[in-house]
């Protein structure tokens, strides 16, 4: 987890997901209410056939309590999983790269620098636009480089946007 605004470091491992001197930018807390409203939605489909498996002949009594227990279950489980990757997103704009960490069981941290980014792309879905959050994406040259952020609010979304295809121009015009 970076040190700063994100947490602190507590293992040496962790510091390597956080370069030193960084000013770390967490993304709104709304990406979670947006996620959690999409896995809402998405267990609505196994509630509905548990519910229909009591209206089904010939089947145990204890096949449709199951569906719904391990339903109830998995509801859970995304509210508390959300919360916890909404808050390992972070992002930090250095002089000459873009650095974005995120993961909380599996972390990955991608440093792009300025002078490689080809296209910034910015995509919210209709659940997104809702909660008025949206993802910037960088494309490299490179397809392993390609960094996301997710959660960004209008305006961090079109500054960050600017700012980075600004930056991108800039550095790619001096290679």
């Amino acid at each position: 987890m970076p040190s700063g605004k994100m947490g602190k470091v507590t293992r040496p491992i962790d510091a390597t997901f956080t370069p030193a001197d960084t000013q770390w930018v967490s993304v709104s807390p709304k990406l979670t209410s947006a996620r959690r409203v999409l896995w809402a939605l998405l267990m609505l489909i196994p509630a509905v056939a548990g519910v229909a498996l009591f209206f089904v002949p010939n089947i145990e009594v204890w096949i449709p309590i199951l569906v719904l227990v391990a339903t109830v279950v998995a509801f859970g489980w995304g509210f508390w999983y959300f919360a916890r990757r909404t808050a390992s997103w972070a992002y930090a704009e250095r002089e000459d790269d873009l650095i974005v960490v995120h993961g909380f069981m599996f972390k990955r941290l991608v440093i792009v620098p300025y002078g490689r980014m080809q296209l910034v792309d910015l995509a919210a879905g209709p659940v997104d636009r809702a909660f008025g959050i949206a993802t910037l994406q960088l494309h490299t040259a490179a397809a392993t480089s390609d960094a996301s952020i997710p959660g960004l609010v209008p305006e961090v979304a079109a500054a960050l946007r600017d700012r980075l295809a600004h930056l991108g121009e800039q550095r790619a015009a001096g290679l």
